[in-house]
């Protein structure tokens, strides 16, 4: 600063010296309106005159941030725990406020809020897969929101496509209904689901409603949530950001849950879609996915049967009937 001082005090007195804005311009490599303009300050305030100002305007009629948003993505932060991706995604669906995650990274640096230490404990050593063609794999899962009140789960593998619905029980019913529900929402047909070993899904309605509509059943092992980690972390993700935004004793809790659906498919970000949409991976995946006649002919019916939900059971007779 105390350079940049001196060098301006020195532009004056060598006009002082020679009386000619030409020759000074010349000496010095700079233009006549600079040296007017450090000339009237110095007249006017001295060496004060002569530092420099900042170039901030008074005011910012087109401020893209303005200080209620900054207090909502504060608020987000303080009283639900938020990362900046889900504060960029909860101003779109809350507020309809449209902010970059890279502006709202920069807000919470400003207020020395600091970043949240929550880091989950991922498995080490387990292989990460995405399956290519949507449909190939589904997840299902049950999660209990209250008593009750059990949320139904089901999500693509491949294009993050979720289907969710709402039940008073978990029951062999109540997943048939649901799988109905699936079979209609998903724009796409499918070839098998994944569940864990919930009694719900090892009805014998269940499995052979499953062959009747030529769909695999695929159940996980035992002990093993991280087969079916897609839709469980996607069932964290409606208890922080659908669940703590609704009161779950409203009348028209369903109809909410529907229209998150919506935003979930169609509006909201998925980091594992590189900031595409479920429906995004859809679209761009069409021409690669089956139709239903071609997922139907593909089905062998001789190679399934009706599976017991005792793990070292169902191996037994897998094993007898290979041996058969």
């Amino acid at each position: 600063m105390e350079s940049e001082i001196r060098k301006r005090l020195r532009w004056i007195e060598l006009f002082k010296k020679y009386g000619n804005a030409g020759i000074v311009c010349l000496k010095c490599g700079i233009s006549r309106p600079t040296l007017r303009k450090w000339l009237r300050r110095y007249e006017k305030h001295g060496l004060e005159g002569l530092k420099g100002h900042s170039r901030k305007p008074n005011n910012s009629p087109a401020r893209k941030v303005t200080a209620e948003h900054e207090r909502i993505i504060l608020s987000l932060r303080r009283e639900r725990k938020l990362g900046h991706r889900r504060i960029c995604s909860e101003l779109q669906r809350l507020h309809g406020i449209f902010l970059s995650i890279a502006t709202i990274y920069k807000i919470l640096q400003r207020h020395g809020v600091a970043q949240l230490n929550q880091k989950r404990a991922y498995r080490k050593g387990k292989k990460r897969y995405n399956q290519l063609i949507p449909g190939d794999r589904v997840q299902m899962d049950v999660c209990k929101i209250a008593q009750g009140l059990y949320q139904y789960a089901a999500i693509d593998d491949c294009s993050r496509y979720k289907v969710m619905g709402l039940f008073k029980r978990r029951t062999a019913a109540n997943s048939i209904a649901f799988l109905e529900q699936v079979t209609e929402e998903m724009p796409f047909p499918i070839q098998r689901i994944q569940t864990d070993r919930g009694q719900e899904f090892f009805a014998v309605k269940f499995q052979k409603l499953l062959m009747e509509w030529g769909i695999k059943f695929r159940p996980i092992k035992p002990g093993s949530p991280h087969l079916n980690g897609k839709v469980e972390r996607s069932q964290r993700t409606d208890l922080d950001e659908f669940y703590s935004t609704v009161d779950i004793g409203s009348p028209d809790l369903e109809q909410q849950l529907q229209e998150w659906q919506h935003y979930y498919n169609w509006h909201r970000p998925h980091s594992s879609l590189k900031g595409n949409t479920p429906i995004d991976a859809v679209c761009d995946l069409f021409d690669k996915t089956p139709l239903g006649e071609e997922v139907d002919g593909l089905y062998d019916v001789s190679k399934e049967r009706i599976q017991e939900q005792n793990y070292r059971l169902d191996l037994q007779l897998r094993k007898l009937k290979r041996s058969i």
